[in-house]
Formats: structure tokens, C-alpha cells, sequence
């Protein structure tokens, strides 16, 4: 798919063994790699194939290493073959690096390979976003690994998504913006029963985790929550990073 293709462009050298199958990398591979941008250790996954062309018991174990370099990885790239568009196995993967609250950038690669016309990208865009859903808040990067075009760019993109992933919060700052989306829309009620919001505050980072404290963990409809974190994310950004929401109940008294 071009992830071996991708890592020799960076590297400037044939480091990885590249060729026109999808699936030929078995192993992880770790290279260590310092540009004017930071220190990357590079972790080449190995490749995974549709479920057709695939021997099963082969299949299970790279699948397997790829979680396990998902779990080890800062910042995982999701990258797509715009010719083939978002295979099955590639929103499988992508929802396993949201699971484990990575940070994700969505790489297109290949896009040289692609006839473009006005509006082009933006149709492409959509979707890719329509069928990776939980993965609206990843930026996504149009690049062609054999010509080299916009790899340049992806250190960059590494580095912010990377700060975000491990972005901390001021209690303060965050009850401020927590109140004021409370202002802007009502919490739910249910049978005459009212929401209260009383504070919040950041549990951890790498996602970035908050604690809710609540006086009934029922009437936090999950929209309301998808809600508060728009409003997070309007406020503080968090591109490229899933963003965890705890809710715990605690009555007037205990405050």
C-alpha cells in the first residue's frame, strides 16, 4: 500500500524491501530517524490484505503485529491508496488506533495517480470521512510516496498531532468552556428530572481524558456528550486525537 514505499522516501534509501504487492512487509520494523523537525523512531507495520487474497493463519499474525505496533506508536499514520479508496481492513485498523486513543493522521498516498478536476479533493475528502466516521478529527494529508510530493510536510503534521494527543487542560479554563456550552444548550431532562453538570477536569492525557461530574449518570445522553466534546474541540482544537469523556455521579452534598 505504500507504507515501505513511504519510509525509504524519508529516509532517502532503500531501507525496506518495496514492492507492488500490499501485504509483502510481515514484520514490524523499527528505524530510528532525526530530521531539522525532532527524533522519530518509524515503526513500518506489517502489511495487511483483504480477507480473499489471504492464507488465515499468515493473515491473524500480521494483524496481530500491527496492533501491537498501534499500541507501541505516539502517532499512527492511516494510510490509503487513493486508487483503491478506504478498504474494509483499512477502517478495521483505523478503528483500533481510535480505540487505543492514538493520535491519527489519515495519508493519502498515490494521489499523483489520480485524474483531478475543480472540487476533486474535497469529494475525496468526504469520502474517506464518510466511511471512517470516528475519524472526523483527523487531519488528512494528499501525498505520493514515489514522487515524493507533500511527504515534506508530514513531520510537521506528526508533531502537532503528537501535542495534541498530549494536550493538558487547566481545570478552570475547562469548567469555563464547560459552562458556557451548558448556557448555549440545556443538559436533557427525563420524566421531569434535569441533568446537572457540576464540574469537570482532566483524568490524563495521550488521549486527552476528562472526568464529569454528574447528579445522575443516566441523563448524560450520549449526544449530549458528543455535544460537550465539539465544544472542547472548538475551544482547544485536539486535531488528530480522540478525546475520552468519564462520567461520575456525585450528589449536592458531596460537593
Amino acid at each position: 500500500m505504500g507504507k515501505s514505499s513511504l519510509i525509504n522516501k524519508i529516509l532517502g534509501e532503500n531501507r525496506a524491501i518495496v514492492s507492488d504487492i500490499a501485504g509483502t512487509t510481515r514484520d514490524a520494523i523499527d528505524t530510528e530517524f532525526e530530521n531539522e523537525n525532532g527524533k522519530y523512531v518509524l515503526i513500518d507495520t506489517a502489511g495487511v490484505r483483504r480477507k480473499s487474497k489471504v492464507k488465515e493463519s499468515i493473515e491473524k499474525f500480521s494483524i496481530m503485529r500491527t496492533l501491537l505496533a498501534i499500541e507501541r506508536a505516539d502517532v499512527c499514520l492511516m494510510m490509503i491508496d487513493a486508487t483503491e479508496g478506504v478498504t474494509d481492513q483499512d477502517a478495521k485498523i483505523a478503528g483500533e488506533a481510535h480505540e487505543a486513543g492514538k493520535g491519527v493522521i489519515i495519508v493519502v498516498n498515490k494521489w499523483d495517480m489520480i485524474e483531478k478536476e475543480t472540487g476533486t479533493l474535497e469529494k475525496y475528502k468526504k469520502e474517506v470521512y464518510d466511511k471512517l466516521k470516528y475519524l472526523s478529527y483527523a487531519p488528512m494529508l494528499f501525498i505520493s510516496a514515489k514522487t515524493g510530493q507533500r511527504v515534506h510536510k508530514l513531520f510537521e503534521l506528526i508533531n502537532y498531532v503528537a501535542e495534541q494527543n498530549a494536550m493538558r487542560i487547566a481545570t478552570s479554563v475547562l469548567n469555563q468552556v464547560i459552562n458556557e456550552a451548558i448556557a448555549i444548550v440545556q443538559p436533557p431532562t427525563d420524566k421531569g428530572k434535569r441533568l446537572k453538570i457540576y464540574y469537570g477536569t482532566q483524568a490524563s492525557t495521550k488521549p486527552p481524558t476528562f472526568v464529569i461530574f454528574v447528579n445522575d449518570k443516566e441523563l448524560f445522553h450520549f449526544s449530549y456528550e458528543r455535544y460537550l466534546v465539539n465544544q472542547i474541540r472548538k475551544e482547544f482544537g485536539l486535531e488528530g486525537t480522540p478525546v475520552r469523556i468519564i462520567v461520575r455521579e456525585k450528589n449536592e452534598k458531596e460537593l
